[in-house]
């Protein structure tokens, strides 16, 4: 799996070199859904801290105890979350990369300031407007935006998405940058283990990569 990773690696170099850009601007979310303990320790003996996981049960069973051994693990929360679920994902995660309706934003809104817990957030854009793909669509983005931001007063520092599996994610990525450099937003989760090459040269600052680092899922 190590060796895995130093691909992945070698890879984002490459493609950031490719767009004259610095492979240090861009952040590698390794995703350890459906993955144990002992399948992300050697991940963490290599040194990677940045880890992404789907769902808060999942994640709440196995991570507490992984950055009881590991310092300065960083936990985005890359799945749906729903509002019931605020709580218990703010305790947990450091990112959650999926606000993508106004009851959510409103929720986390509320119990961060009752928790006293700070969180980095991104706001998920359905760039292909899939109906059973979450995220909001992309003409309600800059409304959306503004409520998360202006009003609610959530640090909401990018976007992220996840173009249709059967086209060109290119112009989906290219979508996501436009919608990000008009509200002035610096961050773009985007592109997973078929595509974060691509999603590299279209400005990704961050990719979400899971089974070209852990082999297929559980």
């Amino acid at each position: 799996m190590t060796s895995k990773l130093d691909s992945v690696t070698r890879n984002i170099h490459s493609a950031a070199a490719n767009a004259g850009r610095k492979a240090t601007d861009i952040t590698l979310v390794a995703v350890s859904k459906t993955k144990s303990s002992n399948a992300i320790t050697p991940i963490l003996d290599q040194g990677h801290r940045v880890f992404g996981e789907n769902r808060i049960q999942e994640a709440a069973g196995k991570w507490p105890e992984l950055r009881a051994l590991y310092s300065q693990v960083e936990l985005h929360l890359i799945g749906p979350l729903q509002s019931n679920k605020v709580r218990q994902a703010l305790r947990l995660f450091d990112v959650i990369e999926t606000i993508d309706r106004p009851k959510l934003a409103r929720a986390i809104a509320r119990i961060s300031q009752e928790e006293n817990i700070s969180c980095q957030y991104y706001i998920q854009i359905n760039v292909g407007r899939e109906a059973q793909k979450a995220g909001i669509d992309p003409e309600e983005a800059d409304s959306f935006i503004t409520l998360c931001r202006d009003e609610l007063k959530l640090p909401v520092i990018g976007l992220m998405c996840i173009p249709p599996a059967d086209q060109d994610p290119a112009p989906y990525f290219l979508q996501l940058k436009e919608i990000a450099k008009r509200n002035g937003l610096k961050k773009l989760s985007m592109g997973m283990s078929g595509d974060y090459q691509v999603a590299i040269r279209c400005g990704a600052t961050s990719v979400r990569v899971g089974t070209a680092i852990f082999g297929a899922r559980s």
